[in-house]
C-alpha cells in the first residue's frame, strides 16, 4: 500500500538512487501535483493538526499585543508593513488586527498587511477569513516581494515546515541520512556518503553512539537571514513561534502527523504533514551573527502569561454561563500549560530587533 507521491519518489530512486532527508521533505510538502500542502487541507478539526490559532482567538490577541508594544518600543513609527509568513488560515492575523485596532488605532490606520503565501487554495481561505480587512491586505508568494518599509514580522509555525537535513554517526563519522529502497521495494533510511562540517556539530559529537542523528538546517538559516536582511535594512521587530529546543543538541525529531495522530515518516507520503523541531539556538546565532539584536527565547507558555493571556481570558469569561468559561479556560491551558498535548512548553517563542530595543516579556540578553 502506498501513495500516489510515494511512486513518483520510487522512480525518482530507481532512476538516481537515494535522495537526502531535505529532498524527501521537500517533495512531501510541496511537490506540484502530490505534495502536502498542494492538496490538503491541513488545519483544524477535520485536517491533520490543530494549530494555536485555531485553538483560540487569545492567541493571535497577544500576538497582536505584542506588536503593538514593539511598534511603542520602536518609537511610533508611521507606514508599517505588518508581516506575516506562511498565515494558515488567517485566523492569527484576524485576531491580532482587531486587538491592534482596539489597542492603537494610528498604527492600524496607518500599516499594510502582507501575507506570504504559495499555495492558492489557502490565499482563498485567508481572503475570505480576512474580508473584514480587503484592500488593507496584500498577497506575496515570496518575502522579498514586500514593499520597503519599517517591517514588523510574525511566524507562527513557518520554520517546523522547511525542510532539514539528517546525518547519521557511522564507524567513518556523520554520514548524511538518505531515503532508498529496501528488500520489498518500499523507502527505508540508510547512510550517504555525504558528511558534515565537525565545526557544525554540537559538543560531545565524538562520543555519541553510532547511529545518532543530528539534524541541520540551511534552508531555516536563510529564511532566517532574509529576515535579517530585511530588518536592518528598513527596521523592525521579527517574532518567530515554533515547537523546539532552545539548546542544539542530536536526536531524530523527524515527524509526520496524520489525522491528529502520529505516522511513520516514510509511510504516507504526501498524505500526512512532515515536521521537525526548531533549533532555536541556531537560529538565534544566525541573527546575532548577522547584526541584529536578539531579544530573546521563551517558552509559549511564558510569552502568553508575560502578555497577559490570563487577564484576557477572565475578562472573556466575565459574565459568560459556565460552560463558555470552561470552554476558555481548557483553551488557555492547552496554549500556555505544560504536559502532555499542551503547548505551553514544547513551544518556544524567539524576538530579534533592528535597531536594539527592549521588548516585554523578554529579559534582555547580555
Amino acid at each position: 500500500m502506498t501513495t500516489a507521491l510515494g511512486e513518483k519518489i520510487k522512480a525518482i530512486i530507481q532512476a538516481n538512487g537515494p535522495i537526502s532527508v531535505t529532498d524527501y521533505f521537500s517533495l512531501c510538502l510541496a511537490d506540484p501535483e502530490h505534495g502536502y500542502y498542494r492538496v490538503r487541507e491541513p488545519f483544524g478539526r477535520s485536517g491533520d493538526f490543530v494549530t494555536a490559532p485555531e485553538v483560540s482567538q487569545l492567541f493571535g490577541e497577544m500576538i497582536g499585543v505584542f506588536i503593538v508594544h514593539a511598534w511603542q518600543q520602536h518609537g511610533t513609527p508611521a507606514g508599517v508593513r505588518l508581516v506575516e509568513i506562511g498565515p494558515g488560515r488567517g485566523t492569527m492575523m484576524s485576531d491580532m488586527l482587531r486587538v491592534i485596532a482596539r489597542l492603537a488605532p494610528p498604527l492600524f490606520e496607518n500599516m499594510s498587511v502582507h501575507l506570504v503565501e504559495t499555495s492558492e487554495r489557502l490565499r482563498d481561505v485567508q481572503s475570505q477569513t480576512l474580508e473584514a480587512h480587503e484592500g488593507k491586505i496584500t498577497w506575496h508568494n515570496d518575502f522579498d516581494e514586500v514593499p520597503p518599509g519599517f517591517t514588523l514580522i510574525a511566524a507562527n509555525e513557518l520554520f517546523d515546515a522547511i525542510p532539514i537535513r539528517q546525518f547519521v554517526k557511522t564507524q567513518t563519522g556523520f554520514r548524511e541520512r538518505m531515503v532508498g529502497l529496501g528488500a520489498d521495494d518500499e523507502l527505508v533510511f540508510a547512510a550517504g556518503v555525504a558528511t558534515i562540517d565537525p565545526a557544525l556539530l554540537p559538543d560531545g559529537a565524538q562520543s555519541m553512539p553510532a547511529g545518532t542523528l543530528f539534524e541541520f538546517s540551511p534552508a531555516r538559516q536563510s529564511v532566517m537571514l532574509a529576515i535579517c536582511e530585511r530588518l536592518k535594512a528598513f527596521g523592525g521587530t521579527a517574532l518567530a513561534i515554533d515547537y523546539g529546543h532552545l539548546v542544539s543538541g542530536f536526536g531524530d525529531t523527524l515527524q509526520a502527523v496524520r489525522m491528529h495522530e502520529f505516522d511513520p515518516p516514510l509511510a504516507n507520503p504526501g498524505e500526512a504533514d512532515l515536521t521537525s523541531h526548531v533549533d532555536f539556538e541556531h537560529l538565534a546565532r544566525t541573527a546575532v551573527g548577522a547584526g541584529l539584536h536578539l531579544n530573546g527565547a521563551l517558552h509559549q507558555g511564558d510569552l502568553l502569561v508575560g502578555l497577559g493571556i490570563l487577564d484576557r481570558a477572565a475578562a472573556l469569561g466575565r459574565d459568560r454561563e459556565p460552560r463558555t468559561q470552561q470552554i476558555i479556560q481548557s483553551a488557555v491551558d492547552r496554549l500556555a500549560g505544560s504536559g502532555e498535548g499542551r503547548m505551553g512548553e514544547l513551544f518556544k517563542a524567539m524576538a530579534v530587533s533592528y535597531p536594539a530595543v527592549d521588548l516585554m516579556p523578554f529579559r534582555p540578553v547580555d
